[in-house]
């Protein structure tokens, strides 16, 4: 890559087959093994100019904090800073101090966040390029939580496939402040990689924090933030599910079967364990604490329980919320006359997975903010800023028991929007108020929208109207590193809940690939939609006129149409 000498010069398709062809080795050598070739191959990765310019190109292209500054107040703009920071860059056992700042969290408290500098974020994803292969090859199956091709949903789906045929005890389970107290040497031993990396993990753990006007210097933890911090994280708590089978394996009985009746799920820091006695579960609980303790982890005291999926526990109601769901089980309701028939019954439970009650509340009070907030806007405007946050929040909602919770938001959504109508114009008839802002479209009457003559051209997104779709869960322990499973990783693309009807249905009929460059669309690429003749070309939102593409793709190929249309102008 010696001949290249600007950031436009870069041959995109060729770097990214390069690096994931390397990530490729270090994920053979690592399911073998072979420690020595992994340390040997990520050298050669972390002193490539592959990894650097990637690197760059995601943080200061692709990243969404791309315009957040560090402590140095720097932001990369323009393709030649891009190109110098990806020259200069290296992993030098050096690191920049860390700018603290505060986020609101769900419970009314506040989130520490640590904002690295766009230099350190860049390295920090070089540094990602090289450890995440040769983890993937270790990591449990059971850990669902910032890695690629996983998500919420699949964890969900694991939880149910664990009580679905059978009530089971649960250690709803909470760690105190799992990213402010990992020991740090612990952690640097169990990342198990070569002395160049360590020193810079290292810098990295002990890099000074700027909260305020004062400087702090921890002695332990992760700064929540950082590219490389998820990561650090799932390394620390690796090994937890060994421990669990530990103490299973000390129980009366045929142990595979004891093991396989206990359902282990993490995400992160977040995590359950299932069963079916209820004697179990209290060493299940002392064998997790032990795990925990050289890590320097404890569990939370009161938030930390047991509770069972179908009965009380004493006082403590059935059931619990994990990752933003409300899991329980009920006896099912039978009918009368399913007596008198031979068909056989079903199981005598079911299974409800809702979104959670708090979560619901929290998304009510944001949608009921942007409606009085937009008071004195336009109807256009209000439905701008509402439809992506609907949309959103049903499509990550959308894979388990949701029909009713929608319809109960929709109804909500249209009592607040008529408080809306009737500030804006309180001496107007309820007649002419419907007339103004709710139109008929097809068999509905009551369509908030935007009409222009005749026709209404812009609506209000309905949470029911997006479809429940059971999400498919991934597959034991299959990685996107792997060569062999591309063709798995291809056709799931199109098959993710969390991507709008319109984007899925294009990955689909583009058979899981991008439009512009050919490459397959793999777990972590952003997917966005094109227009292949551009509106200001004259080009419509039609059918034959738009494509999936990859983010950067679709960046490169409107810098081209943008001079081109430039060119035209000037003649």
């Amino acid at each position: 890559m010696e001949h290249i000498n600007s950031w436009k010069d870069i041959p995109w398709s060729a770097i990214e087959d390069r690096l994931f062809r390397l990530q490729l080795r270090i994920y053979k050598a690592a399911a073998n093994q072979d420690w020595e070739k992994v340390y040997k191959l990520q050298k050669l990765l972390v002193n490539s100019s592959t990894a650097r310019f990637l690197a760059v190109r995601k943080v200061t292209q692709d990243n969404a904090g791309k315009k957040t500054p560090g402590v140095d107040q720097k932001v990369i703009r323009t393709p030649e800073e891009r190109f110098q920071l990806s020259k200069k860059l290296s992993l030098n056992g050096r690191s920049y101090p860390i700018l603290r700042t505060y986020i609101p969290k769900a419970d009314g408290s506040q989130r520490p966040l640590g904002i690295p500098t766009i230099e350190d974020r860049a390295k920090q994803m070089v540094a990602y390029f090289a450890l995440c292969p040769q983890w993937e090859a270790i990591f449990e199956k059971e850990s669902y939580g910032f890695r690629p091709g996983r998500s919420v949903l699949d964890a969900i789906e694991y939880v149910f496939k664990g009580i679905s045929r059978k009530p089971k005890w649960v250690l709803d389970a909470d760690i105190t402040k799992c990213f402010d107290t990992i020991n740090h040497d612990y952690l640097l031993d169990k990342c198990c990689t070569y002395p160049e990396m360590r020193k810079q993990l290292r810098s990295w753990l002990k890099a000074g924090i700027l909260d305020g006007d004062s400087y702090a210097f921890p002695e332990m933890g992760t700064p929540q933030g950082g590219i490389i911090s998820p990561l650090l994280a799932n390394i620390a708590l690796h090994g937890l599910r060994e421990a669990v089978d530990a103490s299973i394996n000390t129980r009366k009985g045929v142990r595979r079967d004891n093991r396989q009746a206990c359902t282990y799920v993490r995400y992160a820091d977040n995590f359950v364990l299932m069963y079916p006695e209820k004697e179990a579960m209290e060493g299940l609980q002392t064998a997790v604490s032990e795990f925990l303790q050289p890590i320097g982890l404890t569990l939370h005291p009161k938030k930390t329980k047991i509770v069972h999926t179908l009965e009380f526990n004493g006082r403590v109601p059935p059931g619990f919320t994990f990752l933003g769901f409300d899991v329980i089980q009920r006896k099912r309701w039978v009918r009368m006359n399913a007596a008198f028939t031979k068909t056989p019954s079903k199981s005598p439970i079911v299974t409800l997975i809702t979104p959670s009650k708090e979560g619901v509340r929290h998304h009510k009070l944001k949608l009921r903010e942007v409606i009085r907030r937009y008071r004195g806007s336009s109807q256009e405007r209000l439905i701008q800023k509402l439809n992506p946050m609907i949309r959103g929040w049903a499509l990550s909602k959308r894979t388990q028991t949701s029909s009713r919770t929608f319809q109960e938001l929709d109804a909500y959504v249209y009592t607040h929007l008529w408080k809306w109508a009737r500030k804006r114009h309180p001496k107007m008839s309820r007649y002419k108020l419907k007339e103004k802002y709710w139109h008929q479209v097809g068999t509905s009457n009551w369509v908030f929208g935007v009409k222009k003559g005749e026709e209404v051209t812009f609506t209000l997104q309905k949470h029911s109207k997006i479809a429940i779709i059971r999400h498919a869960m991934i597959k034991g322990r299959v990685s996107p590193f792997d060569l062999e499973q591309q063709v798995y990783w291809t056709k799931r693309s199109g098959k993710n809940p969390l991507l709008p009807p319109i984007k899925a249905r294009l990955v689909k009929e583009q058979h899981g690939k991008c439009n512009i460059c050919r490459r397959a669309f793999l777990p972590e690429d952003i997917i966005e939609r094109d227009h292949i003749v551009p509106k200001s070309l004259g080009g419509k939102t039609i059918r034959s006129n738009v494509q999936a593409v990859h983010r950067y793709c679709h960046q490169e190929k409107t810098k081209t149409e943008m001079m081109q249309i430039r060119r035209r102008q000037n003649g």
